[in-house]
This record gives structure tokens, sequence and C-alpha cells, in this order.
């Protein structure tokens, strides 16, 4: 079975991500898209650095090759950001790229997007699936790679450049390069060197790379950037007194920022930062968007400074389209994924890097002291988060009562409400609130919980822990 979670379909290597399914998966899109009035229209098809990425990259190539569509393959492995810029760009209506983002390095899978380069939506995933599930291996048609590369019917091309123009047109590369910023990039493996090095290099800033060679592996760890898996990022920064260390996820849609004292800066915060300077130092007006797991602390900001935040559930696509509908200033969740408004309508990590590196030179201020000047208005909040691996037997049986049913904890706290659309989340009277759901991309049930205090928080989360029994 292939079926579409929050960030595309994603599966164990030989196990369901196989040549047969990646067939499979597009010819369902290629036969959607042919309902929809598109046949023999240009779609763009990325890959990133994971095992297998490039060669499935060119099994899609084939198969849309073969019902009859022109393809534009990027012929290096590249940030999912780019290609979801290139469908932008060039009016595509479709876009698919191989990776399995910040997965461990046993997956992998493909991500699709729509006309304007955002992540399809569950409609669009559902009628791919409805589509799959009628296809048998044997009506799949293809076109073998080179076939079609000679026919000009694949054309193989590296649109970085346009990409990278449109970031630096986006930033104020002089006030970064009076800055003489000294930055530490880490990849993480990832396909986010050539560039946001360009893009900072082109800057003025010294920078300096680890972990930048091809290991489909990532180095034996997570490629996700987060506290534990940047500890070498921190390392070196405080050795080589770099003012940023900034990270990116297999992928390089997600960012992970370490900084100038080496401390691990939470998405959460860096989220809040750019919504900040954006309305405060660029004089930007508007909302900002995050998803349900995402900290309150925001929604303190936009409120101070005379705008809402919306709440959506998570996955980037409710985000990308609860921007439009607002006309947000930032979108982004907890996981470290967040984009601008002007951009892409999707998670860029090198774009964020930009945003970033920009606002530490027009504010002349470190992120700690950036970070101070807003919880000195509105106050701070204490966010924490816990992982549970889950069977498929035992995810059967709790989701019906987390998602439908009644099942919750007594916190002995008062509750102003709950919602359940996107698992079980608690709104507190005093303002804390905590979550309870299952990860749309992998076997796991996550929650998270935000309080004025640690011990608040800590213990909404073992609340729930306890009438799991976890």
């Amino acid at each position: 079975m292939i079926r579409f979670g929050t960030g595309g379909w994603r599966a164990i290597i030989a196990d369901d991500f196989t040549k047969e399914n990646i067939r499979l998966l597009t010819a369902g899109l290629c036969r959607l898209m042919e309902k929809e009035g598109h046949a023999g229209t240009e779609v763009c098809v990325g890959y990133d650095r994971r095992f297998l990425a490039k060669e499935s990259a060119h099994w899609a190539a084939e198969v849309l090759a073969g019902s009859g569509y022109r393809v534009v393959m990027v012929n290096r492995s590249s940030p999912t950001p780019l290609i979801m810029y290139t469908v932008k760009t060039r009016n595509m209506p479709y876009g698919m790229m191989v990776t399995a983002s910040h997965n461990p390095a046993i997956y992998n899978g493909i991500k699709v997007f729509t006309a304007g380069g955002r992540d399809a939506d569950e409609t669009v995933t559902g009628k791919i699936e409805a589509e799959i599930d009628q296809i048998s291996p044997a009506d799949v048609k293809s076109m073998e790679y080179d076939e079609a590369v000679s026919a000009g019917i694949v054309r193989e091309e590296n649109p970085t450049n346009q990409y990278i123009d449109s970031i630096l047109s986006m930033v104020d590369a002089d006030a970064i390069k009076r800055a003489q910023l000294k930055i530490a990039l880490d990849p993480m493996y990832g396909v986010s060197e050539t560039s946001l090095k360009t893009i900072l290099l082109t800057c003025r800033c010294d920078v300096s790379v680890i972990h930048d060679r091809h290991d489909t592996l990532f180095g034996g760890k997570l490629p996700a950037p987060n506290a534990s898996t940047l500890v070498p990022l921190s390392h070196f920064v405080t050795d080589n007194y770099c003012d940023l260390g900034i990270a990116t996820d297999g992928d390089a849609d997600r960012i992970g920022v370490i900084d100038g004292q080496g401390n691990f800066v939470h998405p959460n915060a860096l989220l809040t930062l750019l919504y900040y300077y954006l309305v405060k130092y660029r004089g930007w007006t508007g909302p900002c968007v995050r998803n349900n797991s995402t900290t309150h602390l925001l929604d303190r900001v936009a409120e101070g400074l005379g705008q809402k935040c919306y709440e959506v559930p998570v996955g980037f696509k409710y985000i990308s389209a609860k921007m439009t509908e607002t006309d947000a200033v930032i979108g982004g969740e907890s996981s470290g994924g967040l984009t601008v408004r002007g951009h892409i309508s999707g998670k860029d990590g090198i774009y964020a890097a930009a945003l970033l590196a920009e606002m530490l030179a027009v504010t002349g201020k470190s992120l700690s002291a950036l970070f101070k000047e807003i919880t000195d208005q509105y106050g701070e909040l204490s966010y924490l988060e816990a992982d549970f691996t889950m069977t498929e037997a035992r995810k059967a049986e709790l989701r019906a009562q987390i998602y439908e049913g009644t099942l919750c904890p007594d916190f002995g706290r008062e509750v102003a409400r709950v919602t359940r659309g996107d698992g079980c989340k608690v709104y507190f009277a005093d303002g804390g609130w905590v979550i309870c759901r299952f990860s749309g991309t992998e076997p796991l049930l996550r929650m998270a919980a935000e309080s004025e205090s640690r011990e608040a928080a800590q213990e909404s989360i073992e609340a729930w822990r306890r009438l799991l029994s976890l």
C-alpha cells in the first residue's frame, strides 16, 4: 500500500520503497494529471543524497516520459526547496522530489508538489492514492531514461543559480556584508552546502563547513537538526569563535541553529525571533501561522505587535494554505520548518538561514540578546517534547481513543477546552497546553507541552504517559 503522510510518502528501502512502488506512484500521478487536463505538460523531478535517490528519480522520469509528460530532471542532488521553487517559477502543475527528509537512513520517499510549489494537500494525495489502487504493475507505461533524454522528453537542468539569486534578492546582502559574520555550516551530509555556502560567501561571510561529504548513512545519526545531533556543530562554533552555527536536515527544508555561545536555539525560539524581526525591524505587517505543536509565545508576540497568530494541524500544507488565506508574514513548526511571505509556500532551511544572518547583521545583536528583548516584553514559556515508538497494533488501538473518543487524563488543572482534530490537544485555563498525536511520517506517538513552569509542562506529559502505560 502506498499512503501519503504529513510529509509525502515514506517507506523503508527494499520493504515498501521499491522500484515497483515508485513506478506505481508516478503512474497514479500521471493518471490524475490527465484527468485534470494536464496531459503532456512539464513536470520537475529532483532527488537528494539518500540511497537509491538518483535511481528512483530516474525511474519516476521513465514513467512520466512513457505517459507522454515532459520532464525537467534536476541533474544533481538538490534541496527540496529548489524543486518547489522550480515548480512555482515555471508554472508547472506538479513536481516530485525523492527524499525522506529527516527520517532515518533506512527510509526513502517521494514528496509531491502542486502548482505554486506547494506541498500536495490531503485532497490531492487522496486522489493519487485512489488512482494507484486501480493500477497494476503491468499497466505502467515507461520509456528508458537515456532514450527519453536523447529524444528531448527528459531535459537535465540545474536551476540552482536562479534559486540562489532569488534568495539573495530577498535579503539585505549589503547589511550582511558589513557585518562580516563568521558562520559554521553543518549540512548533516545532506544537500544544502552548495546553495547556502554560495549565498553566505556572496554576502562576504567567513564560512566553515563540517559533515559535507556524501554519506547515505548520515554519519550514523538521524539527519534532523536538533539539540543532540548538533553537538559537534556546537563544539565547532565555540572552538572557532563563530557568530553562528547553521544546520539543515537531509533535504534542506528544515533548519537548526547554534548561537555564538554554543547553545542550541530551539525552532520555537527561531520562529518567534524571525517573526518579531520582520514586523519590528523590517516593518512588515500581517499575522503568523503555526501548527498545533508549536509554541504559544508566538501568539503573545503577534498580539503584542497588533497582529494575530493562527493555529493549524501538523503538516506544512496546512501552514501554506493558511498563510495564503491570511497573507501571513511567516509560518512554521516546532521541528524547524518555516517559510516567509513572498518566497515559496513550503519549508526552506536555506532561505531561513540567509534571513537569520540578515537579522544578526541589521540588529547588531546576538540571538540571546534578541530573544531576551522578546521575553522581557512577553514573558517566557517552558516547552517540552516526548516521543514513544508504536507498533501498528498499538497505534490502531490508541488512535480511535485519542482522536475520536473521550480518552484524556485528569491533569489536576482547570481545562479550558479540548480539540481532537489532529490528536488530542488540551488547552488549560492558565494558558498552558499539551498535545498527544501520532506522527504522520514515523511510527511514533508524539507529545508536546508548554506552561509557565517546566514542572507543569512535564507533569502534563507524565499524565498522558501514565494513562497510556508508556
